[in-house]
Formats: C-alpha cells, structure tokens, sequence
C-alpha cells in the first residue's frame, strides 16, 4: 500500500525546487522544513506539544533507541524500566546501548507505575497508547502518576508512539508526551505507516536532554538523508500524508476483521486481545502449548508470528502468539489461520 504515485511526485517536486546546498552535509537534527512540519502533524494529530526546533529527525525509531541510551548512559544510567511483556526489538536495542532492563509488569491499566518505583530505575520506556504486545491503554490514573514520578524523581519517560495511526474500535488517545513535555521523550517513524526502508522517523525530548541528544545524533550520521526528508515534509504539507492514512486505515481494517474471523471460527475459544487498534493482535494458547516451539513450526511453515514467552524478561505468564496482519491481504490470513490451526492442534495433541 506504499503511496507510490503520490511519493514520487512530492520526490520530483524536491529534486526540482531544492537549491544546491541540500546536497551538502545536513543539520543532524533533521531538513528545517520536515522539522516544523511534523511539530505541527505531531501537534494536530497526537496532541504533542513540541516545537519545530525541539524535533530531531532520525533514521527511524531505532536511531532514536540508540541516541536516547547513549544519552542516559553518559548521565550515569545503566538501567531503564521496561514493560513486562514488552518489545523484543526494543529491548535488543536498548540492551545493545549498555542499558539494564528491568522489567515492570503490565496488567489491564498498563505500567504498574508503583511496581516501577520500586525498582529504583532512573527511566522508563512505555507504550502508553498501545501497549506491545497486550494493547492495552495506559489508564488516566497511570498515566497522571507516571508523570509524577517522573517529576518527583527526575525520571526519564521514553515513549514509543509506534502504531498511533491505526485506531478502529475507540477513540485516538493523545500521546503521553502533549501532557508532560519536560518529563517525556517521545519517539515515533513512519516505518509502520510508509515503510521501513524509507528510514525515517522522530525524536523530542525534554530541555534538559537535547544537548546530549543532538550531540550523539550528529556522531551517528552527520546527518540523514535530506532528499527523502523534504520529500516527506512535502507530502505531510501537501495531504497526501492524510490521504495515505484514510486509505490504510479502512484496510488495515478489513484485515483486522478478517484476521480475528478466521481465528474464530479456526481456533474457537481461544482468547484474543488487542484488536482495537494497532496492526497485530494476541491469541492466548492452552496451557500445554509451547508457543516458542509452535512459533518455529509455524515459520517453517511460511507464517511469521512471536511467541508471547519471548516478550517477557521474566518468564511465565500463559502462552500466546503475537501476530500481525498489516502485510497480507484478507485471503492471505484466512489461509494461514487454517495452517496455524493444524499446528495448534498438533502441537498438544495426545501422545501414543
């Protein structure tokens, strides 16, 4: 669903209009013009409350994992709270920047927020909107007494606004960032609503943090790529941002639908969780099911879902399969549903 057209028009539009100097090493924290469009799209859309000068443009949110751990081991960190279960990826990522994680659990509020005071961690990452992989919304009392802690102890939130796009069932929740701009860090992309490859994707962070932010970005990069920031800019300015979105939107939708039908009807009486927004969902499995070794049977198969065990740092907790549907038309899961359902049902079936 790549907006194909509409991306190589804004793309012409640049190469045309662009005076020589863009050609030249680049501000590290981003083209002036993508920065003050997306202070505005963030602000409209999210609810942010960041200016065009407080933005750093990154080649995407995993550009920002890096700059924004290095900034806190440089402080002194060495660890970071984390939501249990959480992002596999993420973890990796920060983990990779020398940052302990220690894990805070989740339950149907969100972060426990007192549990995290206890561990002592001067920062914390959250998915507020969208908590990956359960789905869950940080609750307006959670949400008010993280921000207290952060307040209180000088923490750190790092918000990953990753799928705010994609909401179908209720209502746009704002990000954490537009309540607390001196506490947050707030990290989006556009890898999930574009595409990866595009490697594009921001960063704001408080007053206190930007030195050594904007520090660490320039080391990294000397820059990203400009022509495909004023590119971007071009079509955030133009619409056609919104126009992509309206169109995925409603899609992503229909599979959505069509994904969480085929379980039903494929895998009757199994919990599914997380459907209201997003682009993947949670089936929870029985009890006897291994969902790490289903996970790799299921690769082997063609089909790409994580296991649930591998989101949590601790262990336990029951087993599931996280499972995305973005990338595959609804013919497509229906078919793979009926494949995962054989190997659910082998995977727990009687021993002779």
């Amino acid at each position: 669903m790549f907006p194909r057209s509409a991306w190589r028009r804004v793309y012409e539009t640049t190469l045309t209009g662009m005076v020589d100097a863009v050609l030249d090493y680049g501000d590290p924290t981003g083209a002036p013009r993508l920065r003050a469009e997306l202070a505005s799209y963030l602000g409209r859309v999210r609810g942010a409350r960041v200016e065009a000068g407080a933005v750093v443009v990154t080649t995407g949110a995993a550009q920002g994992f890096a700059v924004l751990a290095a900034a806190l081991r440089a402080s002194g960190a060495s660890t970071i709270g984390f939501e249990e279960p959480g992002s596999y990826g993420v973890r990796g990522h920060l983990e990779s920047h020398g940052l302990k994680l220690v894990p805070v659990p989740v339950d149907g509020d969100g972060l426990d927020v007192a549990a995290l005071e206890r561990t002592g961690a001067p920062a914390v990452f959250v998915t507020p909107a969208h908590q990956f992989p359960s789905g869950v919304v940080l609750a307006p009392a959670r949400r008010a007494a993280l921000v207290e802690w952060a307040r209180r102890t000088g923490g750190l939130i790092v918000e990953d606004d990753y799928d705010a796009e994609f909401r179908y069932d209720r209502d746009p929740v704002g990000c954490l960032q537009g309540v607390a701009p001196d506490a947050v860090a707030y990290i989006g992309s556009v890898s999930k609503a574009l595409a990866p490859a595009l490697r594009l994707g921001w960063l704001a962070v408080p007053e206190k943090w930007r030195e050594a932010v904007v520090e660490r970005k320039a080391w990294a990069d000397l820059g990203g790529p400009v022509l495909e920031q004023l590119a971007f800019a071009e079509l955030l300015a133009g619409g056609g941002y919104d126009r992509h979105l309206r169109r995925t939107r409603l899609e992503h939708r229909r599979r959505r639908d069509a994904l969480v039908a085929a379980l039903r009807l494929h895998l009757p009486g199994l919990r599914i969780s997380g459907v209201a927004a997003g682009l993947h969902l949670v089936v929870e499995l029985p009890d006897d099911v291994d969902d790490e070794a289903l996970a790799e049977r299921a690769r082997a198969a063609g089909l790409g879902p994580l296991p649930l065990s591998r989101m949590r740092l601790t262990g336990g907790g029951p087993p599931g399969l996280v499972i995305g549907y973005a990338a595959n038309p609804p013919g497509e899961l229906e078919t793979a549903v009926s494949v995962l359902a054989a190997l659910v049902a082998a995977s727990h079936a009687p021993r002779r």
